[in-house]
């Protein structure tokens, strides 16, 4: 049973302070970002220190590629994901082969340092309006998009590493970015299941281990964003669509979470709706109120979240040393440079 706090370090090293949250029964999970990183030796040595306080724990990183991608120096630079979907209109069998191997890779290189799970693919569709999505997402189109992220994952299966969809049912159709606002979606729930939401129960279809919803509005379907929402997540997810994997919430300090009310409230709701993991990120003082949350309702964690741990790990002087390491090296330098 895993603790359902995913939290976050501040630097490249642990304090004494960390290592103590880190043993808390409630924690289950750290989310690394680009402020934990400096070298790849730096990070095999935090990962080390991090497995010796909490060796079952969660270690998370957004490594999706293009402008988000936390780890970069001595980790290949991988390409948007929508290169793969201009890649596909010209070239679909091509497109399909390299979106298999930038999965394998990015995967591969992250399990080598002892990180579990990278929170990816993206699987929402870019309409031309959400700045935050954008090129973050494959296409435009829910066939393309499925095809090219069912791809990913199956590279990402390849190297030993769990999926996650986000943001469910999808993020792409609002402009307001809910890491800044409280993104509202006036399209009804029959134009999102059309459009977004097919892409999600094609991949649950395939298996996909993991999905973190949208904060975001629904106003059609419901007056709470789909992450704190009963109906998104049990009526929809759970119950509609039969998805049994691991729901993560979005990060409550977003202002698109700011809805729910204090931290603890916001933690309440999550849970109440189904989320699994709750992430509070950026934010010690968030951080620490929803431990003291989860411990003063006894929270028991979920058995869930070890599905999400690796499941296979390579040696990464081994990895770099392959062929199919250096031809895919080769194939997101290209993508990059189109």
């Amino acid at each position: 049973m895993s603790g359902a706090l995913m939290l976050d370090v501040a630097g490249l090293t642990l304090t004494e302070e960390d290592k103590a949250l880190l043993q808390d029964p409630v924690v289950g999970g750290l989310i690394l970002f680009s402020r934990n990183y400096e070298s790849p030796g730096q990070l095999a040595a935090l990962v080390a220190d991090i497995r010796a306080c909490a060796p079952e724990i969660l270690i998370a990183v957004d490594q999706e590629g293009g402008r988000v991608q936390r780890f970069r120096d001595g980790f290949v630079r991988l390409p948007p994901m929508a290169s793969l979907g201009k890649l596909y209109l010209q070239d679909s069998a091509q497109a399909l082969v390299a979106a298999t191997e930038l999965g394998w890779l990015m995967a591969s290189e992250l399990l080598a340092y002892g990180v579990d799970i990278s929170f990816a693919p993206v699987l929402d569709l870019d309409f031309g309006v959400s700045e935050v999505i954008g090129d973050r997402a494959f296409s435009d189109r829910a066939s393309i998009a499925v095809e090219l992220s069912g791809a990913f994952i199956r590279g990402m299966r390849e190297a030993g590493m769990a999926s996650t969809g986000k943001h469910f049912p999808g993020h792409g159709w609002v402009a307001a970015d809910s890491h800044l606002e409280i993104p509202v979606d006036e399209r009804s729930l029959a134009d999102i299941e059309a459009l977004d939401m097919a892409v999600f129960a094609r991949l649950m279809e395939q298996g996909l281990d993991a999905v973190m919803p949208a904060h975001v509005i629904y106003r059609e379907v419901d007056s709470q964003p789909a992450g704190f929402s009963e109906f998104w997540m049990q009526g929809i997810l759970r119950q509609k669509l039969s998805f049994n994997g691991v729901i993560f919430s979005d990060d409550l300090t977003m202002e698109g979470a700011s809805v729910a009310g204090g931290y603890p409230e916001r933690s309440a709701v999550a849970l109440k709706a189904g989320c699994d993991m709750l992430l509070v990120c950026n934010n010690r003082k968030a951080a620490l109120e929803v431990r003291d949350y989860l411990h003063s309702i006894d929270h028991g964690g979920s058995e869930r979240i070890a599905s999400m741990l690796a499941r296979d790990r390579a040696d990464i002087v081994a990895l770099q040393a392959s062929s199919r390491w250096q031809s895919a090296e080769n194939l997101a330098a290209e993508l990059i440079a189109v």
